[in-house]
Order: C-alpha cells, then structure tokens, then sequence
C-alpha cells in the first residue's frame, strides 16, 4: 500500500492550508485538530477551522462556545495553535460590510430576504467555510499553517461547488431581470422593460406572496452594486485551493458507503487539479499478530466453552479477538477495493479508539498514530 508521511506535510513550509474533507461521521474534525496540535508541536503557528465539532472535541480545544474568531488553544507547546467554530451567518455579514458603506450595509442585513439567505440557502455553509478561509490566509503573518474542517455534506462535492453556485445565484439572471428595471428607467427601452417586468411581478407575487416578493426586490436593490465582490471572491478561493501551498487530505473510515464517498471525492479533486495529499482512514481495526487463524481460535473457544462454566473469561476473550480478526479482514478487503481503484493515491491509517476523543492527550494520540499509521 502506497502511504505518505504525514510529519513531513505538516512540517513542509511550502504548505500553508491542509483542507480535511470527507462525509459526515468518519472523523474529519477529530482528524483537522490532531494534525493541528501535532503540526504546532512539530513547531508551526497553525489555526484550525472546526465545523460543528462535538462539544467534548471544543473543550479539549479550549473552545466552549461557539465563536468566529480564532482563539488561542493553551497547553500546547513548540509552536502556536489557535482553533475557532465557523459562524456561517457572522461570516455573510462580514463579507456583505466589506463590500458596502455603512448605510447600504445595514439595508442588507435587515433584509427579511438576506437573513433567510444567509442563514439557510444551499451551500451556504460550504461557501462561507471558504470565505473565512479566505481570510485567515490574508492574515498569513499570523499562521503559517491553516487547517480546514470543511462541513459534513450529504452530496461530497458540495464544498467545491458552493463558491460559484453562491457567486452564480447573486450574479444570475433571475437577480438581474430583478434590477432591470431600476437599471434602465430612464429611457425608453427601460420603461418598456419595466412594463414587462410588471407583469412578470404580478405572476410571482401569486407564487410567492407580496410580502417575499417586496423583500427580494429591496434586498437586490441594495446588493446590487457588491455583485462584483462575491464573484470576484469566489474565483479567488476556488484559485486558492488549487495553488501549490494548498494540500486536501480526505478522510474516510473503513466501510463501503464511507470509501464510496471517498472515491467521490478523490475523482472530483483529481478532475479538478486540486493538489491531494492522500487517504486517511479512521477506526481501523487493529489486532496484535497471531499464528492462529480466525477460524482456530473461534474453534479453540468452543472447546473451552464445552469443558464448563470456570473458562467464561478465557472464552469471551477468544470470541472477541476472533470478531476483531473478521473486522480487521473485512477491512483490509475494503482498503484493497479502495486501492485497486485508485492506485496512486497514497493512504494512510488510524486504528480504531478504545474510547472518544475529549483531551488534548487524545488529539495527541491520534497524531501519533496517523504517523505510525498501519501498514497492511
């Protein structure tokens, strides 16, 4: 199995942003801050971007609510580590401030319509993911290594394409045909385009209501002159992900939907040029060496069993460590799967915890292992 030194990545200067990305569930977060406490131990300034993390996850990292600005995480010695939860909503107000004067400013985030979008249009959480990541690295004298959480999505390529979706819906044509009409309405041509503009508010007022109707028009009124700024700023942190200083670690656990998503995403990175670092696969069962097949020992507790109740112990040993064996084979079919598909991907593994991770010596472990990954 072709694997890759992750002590290495996190050491090289040349790599200023890790972006750890993946499905829901398999331990991305838990992944993003390992590697940010060990990359700061191997002697970085590192900030970390946490999705949503567990709430035992934030308070190992010292983070006990949720906060939009990075803060420093104690205990940590060697170089520096800062972590910070995304506030999706705080991170669309910044970006609408820093494309507009105060007064039209406030006019967007008073908007009905702007508060529904900014907290629950599709892909907003991808896109703002990448807009606060575009901020820390404009901070670069701060850190010199950014790790991003990217947000658990149901389809795994959404992260990727959330940035010009966004920038696509504000610069699109139905914004357009909104704003026409105040565009053009000191000629001709802009009155009869406003005329067909009444009508076509007529037919939508029907299928929205009045009320949503004047919301948008307002909302596109005052947003109208910041449309440059979003698509400008989306191209720019899709360029960002793409640029030589930028590695994409995708995480997975050993299991077929968890590798099928995988492969998503190892496909649309490589489609894409985006720089891959490799494969790390989470909760990797793990068994000591035996010279007993699975089969001997689930044997040779049946014949404990059979001799009477003194050997429950011994038996209930030798059926757990014959089911850890299955696991451990059913994985490594699924790894061999995932590897056969994608040879060149290098990949690496973490074995499954005795428990969850809530301290920072747990964030260290983790670490530890993925640079003693398993070999198989």
């Amino acid at each position: 199995m072709k694997s890759f030194d992750i002590d290495s990545l996190l050491t090289d200067p040349s790599i200023h942003i890790i972006v750890c990305t993946g499905a829901g569930g398999v331990g991305k977060t838990t992944t993003a801050a390992a590697i940010g406490v060990r990359a700061a131990e191997l002697g970085r300034n590192v900030c970390v971007l946490t999705i949503d993390p567990a709430r035992r996850l934030a308070q190992a990292m010292g983070l006990t609510e949720l906060d939009n600005t990075p803060r420093p995480v104690l205990g940590v010695s060697g170089g520096t580590l800062s972590a910070m939860m995304l506030d999706m909503k705080r991170t669309f107000d910044e970006v609408v401030e820093s494309h507009a004067d105060p007064e039209r400013a406030q006019q967007i985030l008073s908007n009905p319509f702007y508060q529904a979008l900014s907290s629950s249009f599709a892909g907003t959480q991808e896109y703002m993911a990448m807009e606060k990541l575009g901020q820390l690295h404009s901070n670069s004298g701060e850190w010199d290594l950014i790790i991003v959480d990217t947000p658990p999505s149901r389809n795994a390529l959404d992260f990727l394409d959330a940035p010009a979706r966004l920038g696509s819906f504000l610069d699109g044509r139905f914004i357009r045909i909104l704003t026409a009409p105040a565009r053009g309405a000191g000629n001709a041509i802009g009155r009869i385009a406003a005329l067909g503009f009444g009508i076509f508010t007529n037919v939508l007022s029907k299928i929205l209501g009045a009320q949503v109707l004047s919301d948008i028009g307002t909302f596109v009124a005052a947003i109208d002159t910041t449309f440059g700024g979003f698509r400008e700023r989306a191209d720019a942190t899709y360029e960002l992900l793409k640029q030589p200083g930028t590695r994409f670690l995708v995480v997975a656990a050993p299991e077929r939907d968890a590798l099928r998503e995988a492969s998503f995403f190892v496909e649309r990175l490589q489609k894409d040029n985006m720089p891959l670092a490799g494969l790390v696969l989470n909760r990797v069962q793990d068994v000591d060496h035996t010279d007993l097949t699975e089969e001997q020992i689930a044997a040779a507790a049946q014949t404990l069993r059979a001799t009477g109740s003194d050997n429950a112990l011994a038996v209930a040993l030798l059926e757990l460590h014959a089911e850890r064996m299955q696991i451990k084979a059913r994985h490594k079919h699924l790894i061999q799967r995932f590897e056969g598909a994608h040879p060149g991907v290098p990949i690496i593994s973490v074995p499954a915890m005795a428990e969850d991770i809530h301290d920072l010596d747990g964030l260290r472990s983790v670490g530890t292992a993925l640079a003693q990954h398993t070999n198989w």
